[in-house]
């Protein structure tokens, strides 16, 4: 199949639970007939919901979505520390489930506070961020010890959506996290804990949103993909529009962009999607009062006949 002729957009999947984020790649890879195929931001095997993936040309927009803000819906149990800071391992820490049943709502909203906002943050030892060439789960799966850095991020909003549900040395707190690309909802359970002095881990996480894409929305994946027609593929020069400033370009600048030239264009904040023909051709970037194609990111050529 030639590049022209392959799938290329945008889909956005509702994840189910026990399939990593690389299993549902596979599984749409043999639904779209296709190996060109990336996602924008790993789920968990336990996390379920919205998972952004590119195909075709699509695969060189998700650097733009992987960075975009996410939300949440995650349950976060109380009285409890894992290894991995969620539910994919067993407890090896329990607090004095006196001290459990002693914290009040309104005790465990105020510590939500100071994990609220731009916070340093140290991920999960089990994170897939690599550590020379390596990533940190493989590490410590390995028995190795893992110290990940501190890094800013930002938690636009971090709170309770029901009432807290207590049992026998455990209290668990639903909660909705609304943050920047790079948090770890498991941290922000693992450090909740520790603030209140229980320890706490995740039980359940759902992302519900990226960027301006809700879930709600999203396709469901299929057990079988051979049983169910492929859903037609989100338009890339739409998905550029919500993501950042567009702008409709003639043939000639279209082609100069392509060949790598300076090309004049109304000034944009950052960086800008270039249609031609309502295709998304290009993302460029500003380089003094002119653009130029952003590396990597020539999508679609402009038609040798325009």
């Amino acid at each position: 199949m030639s590049d022209t002729a392959a799938p290329s957009g945008i889909l956005f999947v509702d994840k189910p639970a026990g399939l990593t984020s690389h299993g549902v790649v596979a599984r749409v890879r043999r639904w779209y007939g296709t190996k060109k195929v990336g996602h924008a931001g790993t789920l968990d095997p336990m996390a379920t919901g919205l998972l952004v993936l590119g195909l075709g040309r699509g695969t060189k927009l998700l650097t733009h979505l992987v960075g975009a803000d996410k939300v949440y819906e995650a349950t976060i149990r109380l009285g409890a520390s894992t290894p991995t800071d969620d539910a994919d391992s067993q407890p090896d820490r329990h607090a004095d489930p006196a001290a459990v049943a002693a914290l009040g709502d309104a005790q465990i909203v105020a510590a939500m506070g100071p994990l609220t906002g731009e916070i340093e943050q140290v991920p999960s030892a089990v994170s897939a961020i690599k550590v020379d060439g390596r990533r940190a789960y493989a590490r410590v799966r390995a028995g190795e010890e893992v110290a990940l850095r501190a890094r800013t991020v930002c938690v636009a909003r971090f709170e309770p959506v029901a009432p807290v549900r207590r049992g026998p040395g455990w209290a668990d707190v639903d909660v909705v996290v609304a943050c920047s690309s790079g948090t770890y909802v498991r941290a922000l359970a693992r450090d909740l804990g520790a603030a209140l002095g229980v320890g706490g881990h995740l039980t359940a996480l759902r992302r519900t949103r990226v960027a301006g894409w809700d879930v709600a929305a999203a396709v469901p994946l299929p057990a079988d993909t051979d049983a169910v027609p492929a859903p037609p593929l989100t338009d890339l020069a739409a998905v550029a529009a919500r993501l950042m400033p567009a702008l409709e370009v003639d043939a000639a600048s279209a082609r100069a962009l392509m060949q790598g030239k300076l090309v004049a264009l109304p000034a944009a904040p950052a960086v800008l999607a270039v249609t031609h023909g309502g295709r998304l051709i290009a993302i460029a970037e500003p380089r003094g009062e002119r653009f130029k194609i952003a590396t990597g990111i020539a999508l679609e050529p402009p038609d040798a006949t325009d």
